[in-house]
Formats: C-alpha cells, structure tokens, sequence
C-alpha cells in the first residue's frame, strides 16, 4: 500500500506507540544531518560502552532508532518520512534485542516483544490514517 501523500509528523502524535516511533525519526533525523551515529554522539542513546568506543567499533543507536528501522519499510509505504541513515544496522531486530538485553538483562524478551508490540500498533494505526487521507483526497478531486 502506498500513500498518496506523506502524513505530516504532527499528523501522528496521537497515534499509540507515536512517543517511541517519533523520538526514533528524530533520532534518525539528527544522525541523517550529522553522517551517521559516528558523528552524532549528542545524540540520546548514541554512545558506546567504553570498551567497544576503544576498539573502534561503531557506536551503537538509540532504541527508538532501531525500532525504527525495524519498521521503515513499512512506514514509508504508509507515508511516514523515515531518513535514510548510514550505518544503521543490517539486522535491526538483533541490533534492537542486544541493546534491551544490556539495559535489561533479565527481562530482556519481554521488553523487546512489548517495543515491537508498539511499534506494530503504531504502523497499523498509521496505515488506516493514511488509507484516510487517501481516501478524502480521491473524493475531494473527483469533486473538482
């Protein structure tokens, strides 16, 4: 399903999930402007444990970005601009289960399935909002 036109980010703030989702595009924003997580470590979220900055690994990114990126596919064919970042990683489902089993070890599952759960409504939520604006903007030219 494509949107025919993109859902302004305002548009989204009363969806379920919208406060993860859209501290995630922002947080992909400001590593889209900065080149990467590499060089956004102001960024929430978007600094290495010592050890791995020390190795030179890349940092890793905010939960909310990985979630993100998780869903991005499937948020931009709802119509919902999510910036195209360097470094992201490949499998941002991992990614996303590694940084909730740092911060939470013994209920990491849980944790994870639950950011996921949120992630699902928001899109499904999105997707029937976007359906919506489809919808009026059709009825609204055949009127023309």
């Amino acid at each position: 399903m494509s949107a025919a036109f993109p859902l302004r980010p305002d548009a989204l703030r009363g969806l379920p999930g919208a406060e993860l989702v859209l501290a995630g595009l922002d947080a992909l924003a400001a590593l889209d402007v900065n080149g990467g997580c590499e060089s956004a470590r102001a960024v929430r979220g978007c600094q290495a444990p010592a050890e791995r900055t020390a190795t030179g690994s890349a940092p890793e990114f905010p939960i909310e970005a990985l979630l993100v990126a998780i869903g991005a596919r499937r948020l931009r064919c709802a119509g919902v601009h999510v910036p195209e970042v360097p470094g992201v990683p490949e499998q941002p489902e991992l990614a996303l289960y590694e940084a909730v089993a740092r911060c939470h070890p013994a209920d990491a599952h849980s944790r994870y399935n639950a950011l996921v759960r949120r992630l699902v409504s928001f899109e499904r939520a999105v997707e029937a909002l976007s359906s919506q604006s489809a919808d009026s903007a059709g009825r609204r030219s055949r009127r023309q």
